[in-house]
């Protein structure tokens, strides 16, 4: 059964609203988001080659499929995107290209693997994040489409960041 896009997105926000990024628990996370920006800002060429995927502390991976050239986003930012939404089996639970309309909305109100993820791009940049459970939808998934425990993969363009 395909769960029609605007619950997946609003699964997402709620997601974050329901504690991926609120409370003690989300202290460490929030350091780490940060450390981990700190450490994708400094000069790496190796890391940052198309192509190349890289784990950062959190356990999130990112490959850069096309580097952009315009404004990195905040964690309290909105974003424009496309992006594809799978499984790592492949089967696809998402899709803004398919609606053929991007999608906007706020990074502090998403899983928690989306704010860090966004946050190492520049507007115009395409990536593949390969996302852990647990910066993803954990041990309560997102039935029916998205088990518990799920590792997901975004294909994410970033579009425009909306301060």
């Amino acid at each position: 059964m395909r769960i029609p896009t605007t619950m997946i997105v609003m699964a997402l926000v709620l997601a974050a609203g329901a504690g991926c990024n609120k409370g003690s628990e989300s202290a460490k996370p929030a350091l780490a988001m940060q450390e981990t920006k700190k450490e994708a800002k400094t000069p790496d060429v190796e890391a940052r080659e198309v192509g190349k995927v890289v784990t950062t502390a959190s356990g999130l991976q990112y490959e850069v499929l096309m580097e952009g050239s315009g404004a990195s986003p905040t964690a309290t930012d909105s974003v424009t995107v496309h992006y594809r939404g799978t499984l790592t089996n492949g089967t696809e639970f998402d899709s803004s290209y398919k609606r053929g309309q991007p999608a906007t909305f706020p990074l502090n109100r998403v899983i928690a693997g989306w704010t860090e993820g966004l946050q190492l791009m520049k507007e115009g940049a395409k990536f593949r994040f390969t996302i852990p459970s647990k910066l993803g939808y954990g041990p309560r998934g997102m039935p029916p489409t998205i088990p518990a425990d799920a590792t997901l993969v975004f294909e994410v363009e970033l579009i425009k960041v909306n301060r």
